[in-house]
């Protein structure tokens, strides 16, 4: 009715405001968040890389601190080599995280093995999450790709659209997965058996959520 008004007497609407953080918006474990209690969920903020968080901080409008991104990176690298999955084969690897977004293992790589016989999803970017409603407690996860062209944690326990925006999402999605560094890649079967990247850790998480 205002905008009516407005227009019959020459007036523009006034605009309206848009928030300048993008949402970080759940994809393919989407139910697992619906159904999570609302205290089982912190504040968490996703970038592609440790500029774009930085910029972010500067702005001081969100949990975390120039330091808390650059501690954070370094962490979140450090907890991809350690459990990102891991594959026998890079067509294997590119069936569950999409064409071109695999390479060799880094580990096998500094042990002296090569990187020939082992693959994983390359690291995309890393989200932060305030773990101390109004204290200092930042923890992190790595981000990589899903053969959906979304992103996800290593376990693969929560999927997301984006590696860039802000939410909540439930505390369970900071969880470090199991080690995968040194252990025997997976084989087509196995991956198979398990339903694809993801697909059993999704399902866990989704009745944990429930009855929140």
């Amino acid at each position: 009715m205002t905008e009516k008004l407005q227009t019959r007497t020459g007036i523009p609407p006034a605009p309206r405001k848009r928030s300048r953080h993008v949402a970080l918006f759940l994809a393919g474990a989407a139910v697992m968040t619906l159904a999570a209690c609302e205290d089982d969920k912190t504040d968490a903020a996703a970038f592609p890389d440790l500029d774009s968080c930085v910029s972010e901080a500067r702005k001081g409008s969100l949990f975390f601190t120039e330091q808390d991104c650059q501690t954070q990176f370094a962490q979140a690298q450090q907890d991809y080599l350690e459990t990102a999955p891991r594959y026998e084969s890079q067509e294997l690897c590119e069936q569950e995280h999409g064409a071109g977004n695999c390479g060799g293992d880094p580990a096998q790589a500094q042990s002296g093995g090569g990187m020939g016989s082992i693959f994983m999803p390359l690291f995309m970017g890393y989200m932060l999450g305030s773990m101390m409603g109004g204290g200092r407690g930042i923890s992190s996860q790595p981000m990589v790709k899903t053969a959906q062209g979304g992103f996800s944690t290593p376990s693969g326990n929560q999927s997301f659209a984006s590696n860039r925006g802000v939410g909540k999402v439930p505390t369970s999605a900071f969880a470090k997965a199991p080690s995968t560094i040194g252990k025997p890649p997976m084989s087509r079967a196995q991956v198979s058996s398990r339903g694809g990247f993801g697909a059993a850790s999704t399902a866990r998480g989704g009745m944990r959520g429930a009855g929140g």
